[in-house]
This record gives C-alpha cells, sequence and structure tokens, in this order.
C-alpha cells in the first residue's frame, strides 16, 4: 500500500519561521496542505529542539489568533469548505515528518530515551498481537519531530481500511489480557472530562457512556496512548475539488445510528436516521431532516463514540455538501470543544 505524504499524522516544518504545523486529512489543494500550527519557537518555550527553545500551542482557538495577529500567511479561506484554515503553501516546507519514517528511525536508534522506548515497546507489542503488515503502524505527535517532553503520549498511526478494523477487533483481547497495556482507571477518565468536554454542559456520567468502551486509547506502562486510523488512499474518495461545503448555521437533533463502520477512522463518520429537530434552522433553510444523513468530525475524541442502533443527541454545524457538482446532501460537523457534542441517550 502506497502512502502519500502529507496527510493525517504527518507534521511540516517551515523554512522560514521554524514553525511545526500537523497535517488535517487526507485531502488538500494542489497549493498548500491543510495544517495547524503546533510548535513555533519561544525564548520562554519548555521544550528544546537543535538549542533552540519552543512552545505549544494546545487550544484551536489560539492557534488562529497566534497566526492571524502574528502571521497571516499561514491563513486562507477555503471556498471548498467554506471557512477560514490554516495552511503551508508547498514553497514554505522545509520538511515532512512521517509516523511511518519516524518509527523506521526509532527502531534502529542506540540508547533511545524512556519515552521513545516504551513507544517503541508498544509498536512491537502491537505487531506481535494483531500481526500488523509492516509499514501499516507509525508514531506521530511531539517526539516525532524531536519536541516531547518527558510525559508526553505515545501516539500512534495505523494504514489501511481492512487493516485497521482487523487490528480493531484485536485490540480489545491485548487491552485486556496485556500486563503493561491497558484502558484507563475512572479517575484517569475523570481528568480527560475536565479537558475533552469541560465548558460543554456534558455530565461526566454521559461522557463515561462513550470513553469507558472506546479502544483506541488508554496507558502502556506510565504513559498515555491514543491511535488514529487512517483509511487506505482507494477508500478516500475523490479529491479536494470534488467537494464543496456549505454552512448552513446551527443545528441540534436527535437521531439514530444507522451505520458505525466508519466511526474509527480520522475523520470519523456516523450514518443517522434524524428523529427530531430542536431548533428550527431546517424550517428557515427548507432542509428535510431525510436529507441530513451523516455526522462527522476531525476530532479523534468523537471515534467509537456511538454504535449503530443507538440513538444519540448532537448539536453541532449543518453543512450542504456538494460532491462532484451533483450530489447533495447534508451533514453535521463537529468542531468545537465546548459547543459541539454528541450525547447517548438510550
Amino acid at each position: 500500500m502506497k502512502i502519500h505524504k502529507g496527510i493525517e499524522g504527518d507534521y511540516i516544518e517551515t523554512k522560514n519561521d521554524n514553525f511545526f504545523f500537523d497535517v488535517k486529512g487526507v485531502h488538500h489543494p494542489s497549493d498548500r496542505k491543510i495544517c495547524f500550527i503546533r510548535f513555533y519557537p519561544h525564548l520562554d518555550g519548555d521544550r528544546i529542539k537543535n538549542g533552540k527553545k519552543f512552545k505549544k500551542i494546545y487550544d484551536l482557538q489560539e492557534r488562529f489568533s497566534f497566526l492571524r495577529n502574528n502571521h497571516p500567511n499561514y491563513l486562507f479561506f477555503s471556498k471548498q469548505f467554506d471557512l477560514e484554515l490554516q495552511c503551508v503553501k508547498n514553497e514554505d516546507i522545509k520538511e515532512i515528518y512521517t509516523p511511518r519514517e519516524y518509527y523506521k528511525e526509532l527502531s534502529q536508534k542506540f540508547n533511545p530515551n524512556h519515552l521513545e522506548k516504551c513507544s517503541k515497546e508498544l509498536c512491537e507489542l502491537l505487531i506481535e498481537n494483531s500481526l500488523l503488515p509492516y509499514g501499516s503502524i507509525g508514531i506521530t505527535g511531539s517526539q516525532m519531530v524531536g519536541l516531547s517532553k518527558n510525559q508526553s503520549d505515545i501516539d500512534l498511526i495505523v494504514y489501511g481500511t481492512d487493516i485497521s478494523r482487523n487490528f480493531q477487533n484485536k485490540l480489545a483481547i491485548i487491552l485486556e489480557k496485556d500486563k503493561y497495556c491497558r484502558k484507563y482507571t475512572k479517575e484517569e477518565y475523570r481528568t480527560h472530562y475536565g479537558w475533552r468536554v469541560g465548558g460543554s454542559g456534558i455530565s461526566f456520567e454521559n461522557f463515561l457512556k462513550s470513553e469507558r468502551r472506546k479502544l483506541h486509547q488508554g496507558m502502556y506502562k506510565r504513559f498515555e496512548f491514543f491511535i488514529r486510523y487512517i483509511k487506505s488512499p482507494e477508500d478516500w474518495k475523490g479529491t479536494y475539488y470534488d467537494y464543496s461545503y456549505k454552512n448552513m448555521g446551527r443545528i441540534k437533533l436527535k437521531a439514530k445510528i444507522i451505520d458505525d463502520s466508519n466511526a474509527i477512522f480520522t475523520p470519523c463518520s456516523y450514518k443517522i436516521e434524524c428523529i427530531k429537530a430542536y431548533n428550527n434552522i431546517c424550517i428557515s433553510k427548507n432542509i428535510k431532516l431525510d436529507d441530513i444523513i451523516t455526522i462527522n468530525s476531525f476530532r479523534g475524541r468523537f471515534c467509537e463514540h456511538a454504535i449503530k442502533g443507538e440513538t444519540v443527541f448532537v448539536e453541532g454545524k449543518l453543512e450542504k455538501v456538494i460532491f462532484r457538482n451533483n450530489k447533495e446532501y447534508f451533514r453535521i460537523l463537529l468542531t468545537d470543544q465546548k459547543q459541539d457534542k454528541m450525547m447517548i441517550l438510550e
């Protein structure tokens, strides 16, 4: 399976500013990569690479504010997505870091630090117990670009549609039987609750309904790990220019999950059957509930979030999707940490 450079999980270093951006999605304009600022040089930074200090930006709005106020050349308005996005133009790319190449380098590294050693061990454990093909797993995140800290997470990428689904089925057994690889405890979930859904109004009990059954996250020894799944290139469906999205406003509705087969992937997707709308956006925009057919998100917190047959309350941005200028439908996109939500009702 040939995997392109410059997709979800990869990082980009810029030529002039030495910024590090994390790439989002698999569809990009021909002249740039859609990616979001993650690390930038700063005298008060708490991460060091080649003698230079760097700071990490966590919050999405802070990332936009930082670029808008200081480096607007890394912003552009996407007509396809109907919103402002962050990007790096092709001519400004110094290097693209890929999880596959980093794992290969780490496998051959002499005297790795504790985080690197545990990351390598975890990959080997998962490969051995799930028969993952060579080249279908990689390590991303801060350690891939040399900017990790002692308490950094282990961020993994698994490539391939069928490979990911087969691996996910075996992951439950690994988490149950392995001595060092496990799911979170209730107290660890409580810590996650604060920074994942803090301020959203979702109760801890409802948060647990989804979180405690997710398999793509947990602990390996003293490190947290998180796994993202990327579909095979033949399943990416079109190009950046084949899609057009139109922001229709915000929507709240009750829906039934009728297909969760793409719930593990980034971006994740759920096919739904709408039951009831709680605001009048459909009436004001003359949209039929039956035409809203998916819930989508690029955020990992919504992966494995609901199961086929469950009823959910969902709040997010309603978008009109046009594929290759002929197929039209509507989707709900979940992006905002505080406003957007998907809650299990039954």
